[in-house]
């Protein structure tokens, strides 16, 4: 099937036609983009500067983890942060299509990412003695490459299939960005099939993922059954920001994309994990995490004297 697309451009509706609401928005997203940005820079900078901290295989996963983070956040928020200036926002038919490649990229990428955390976290608590041994340098690498290829695949399929939709008009999405649900209810032609692919799509990486994940934290807490309260606390504090970024990205994700759409019409609660996920992913691990506060601080020391001595 080709592609019989007749509109060369999709106009959003935004989360805001007020002007004055829409000014207040562009310095939130502006603020919002630059401190994501440079915290997650921060991390990836300071993990590659520190020999203790990128000879571990958790941080190893979290300087990717936030190279994520700057890359998903990215693929939205400098557009609306452009739109937010004009009142007719639009995007070309190539452009949305971009958007939507590089959101589910991302996106995927994290979530598979997050899953090898996990296990990581599995490892360090239940075989401590094998840690090692089982989490060497080439699981790790491995285990990257398939978070890529994993998110390269999930958002190639959805593409594919949306790509083959026919959208003649009209071309007013009431929305801030391109995404599957929006994009479905403008295609003029049958979407059972096709819809019901992409749906599923999405649906099965979030629902695997998280199933993967509920089975890691099961694991681990039967393997702490026999465990006292201290124990408890000591290997939980161990993932306690795992679980957290976790919640943070999948129960968004769970309810826009595995919820039934009939019944969920808040398209734009995507606002909350594309703004909120990626600016406090990098602030949970650096708050919670001496480490990682104490790599930064020598970090940032580094620069410091090397910027007086020039």
């Amino acid at each position: 099937m080709q592609n019989q697309s007749f509109i060369t451009e999709f106009i959003f509706v935004g989360l805001s036609q007020d002007p004055t609401v829409q000014k207040i928005l562009f310095v939130v997203f502006l603020l919002v983009y630059i401190a994501t940005i440079v915290s997650n820079m921060l991390i990836i900078v300071t993990i590659l500067c520190s020999p203790a901290l990128l000879g571990s295989p958790m941080y190893f996963f979290l300087a990717f983890l936030s190279l994520k983070d700057a890359g998903f956040f990215s693929a939205f928020t400098p557009k609306m942060i452009v739109d937010s200036l004009y009142k007719q926002k639009t995007i070309s038919y190539k452009g949305c299509m971009i958007q939507l490649f590089a959101g589910h990229f991302f996106g995927g990428a994290e979530m598979i990412i997050l899953t090898a955390m996990a296990y990581d976290c599995y490892v360090v608590i239940c075989k401590p003695l094998h840690y090692s041994f089982i989490i060497n340098w080439r699981l790790c690498v491995i285990l990257v490459g398939v978070s890529w290829t994993g998110g390269f695949l999930h958002s190639i399929i959805q593409i594919f299939f949306t790509f083959q939709l026919p959208f003649c008009g009209p071309n007013v999405i009431d929305h801030f960005m391109c995404d599957l649900y929006p994009l479905l209810k403008f295609a003029c032609t049958d979407t059972h099939i096709l819809g019901l692919l992409v749906i599923t799509n999405s649906r099965l990486i979030c629902i695997i993922n998280f199933c993967l994940l509920l089975l890691s934290y099961g694991v681990i807490l039967f393997s702490l059954r026999t465990h006292s309260a201290e124990g408890w606390r000591k290997a939980l504090s161990t993932c306690e920001s795992h679980i957290t970024v976790v919640v943070l990205l999948f129960v968004p994700c769970i309810f826009i994309y595995v919820w039934p759409s009939s019944s969920f019409p808040f398209d734009k609660v995507e606002v909350v994990y594309i703004i909120l996920t990626p600016l406090l992913n990098p602030l949970v691990y650096t708050l919670r995490n001496k480490e990682v506060k104490n790599a930064i601080r020598k970090v940032w020391n580094s620069l410091l004297a090397l910027f007086k001595e020039k």
